[in-house]
């Protein structure tokens, strides 16, 4: 029973910037200015790092007039934390079955 953590994704929501920003759209769509107001970053470093979510497909993005609202796609989420689900379940049943390697 072997699984495994989607290791881009982590990388991607391991910049504590980018963790707070899916939580606050994990609460409610938000647009760049929104975004800026509630974390204190500049517009452009929030704007690089929503790139990042962006291509990482953590978000999808909805142009209102001049501005870009961003949805966080909990799918994604769900889907990452699945792996994590699958992965404690794994250790658990190596632990309740006292398996390991014997060494050389």
């Amino acid at each position: 029973m072997m699984t495994s953590v989607d290791t881009d994704l982590i990388r991607v929501l391991a910049d504590p910037l980018r963790l707070r920003i899916v939580t606050l759209l994990a609460r409610e769509t938000l647009c760049t200015t929104h975004l800026v107001e509630e974390t204190g970053a500049k517009q452009t470093n929030l704007s690089n790092h929503m790139k990042v979510l962006r291509e990482a497909g953590i978000v999808d993005t909805e142009p209102c007039g001049r501005y870009v609202y961003y949805r966080l796609r909990p799918d994604v989420v769900e889907a990452l934390a699945g792996q994590f689900a699958d992965l404690a379940r794994t250790a658990r049943a190596t632990a309740e079955a006292n398996l390991k390697r014997s060494c050389p």
